[in-house]
């Protein structure tokens, strides 16, 4: 699991891509995904599966499945969370 330095606008505010070698569940620790859904997102029409902490249930972001543009293929298997859902703890920056 790699954190890119892309700063995305999300729903809320800056977000960061993560980006998996291999897109699997099993990569992201304590993170549930939902269903896939087709949603029209600032960049097109994307198929997106809603991530959400597996403790509490918060939605975090987002994973896209699928982008239906050529151009937005490079997303597909990428997550999305969220800085505004992110709490600072331990000192971690």
């Amino acid at each position: 699991m790699t954190l890119a330095t892309m700063t995305l606008l999300g729903n809320s505010a800056s977000s960061f891509v993560i980006v998996s070698s291999k897109p699997d569940p099993e990569d992201v620790v304590n993170v549930g995904c939902g269903p896939a859904e087709e949603r029209v997102l600032l960049t097109g029409l994307h198929a997106v599966a809603d991530i959400y902490c597996e403790n509490c249930k918060t939605t975090l972001g987002w994973k896209y499945e699928h982008a239906f543009e050529s151009s937005q293929k490079y997303k597909e298997g990428k997550y999305i969370i969220e800085l505004a859902h992110m709490i600072k703890d331990n000192g971690w920056d």
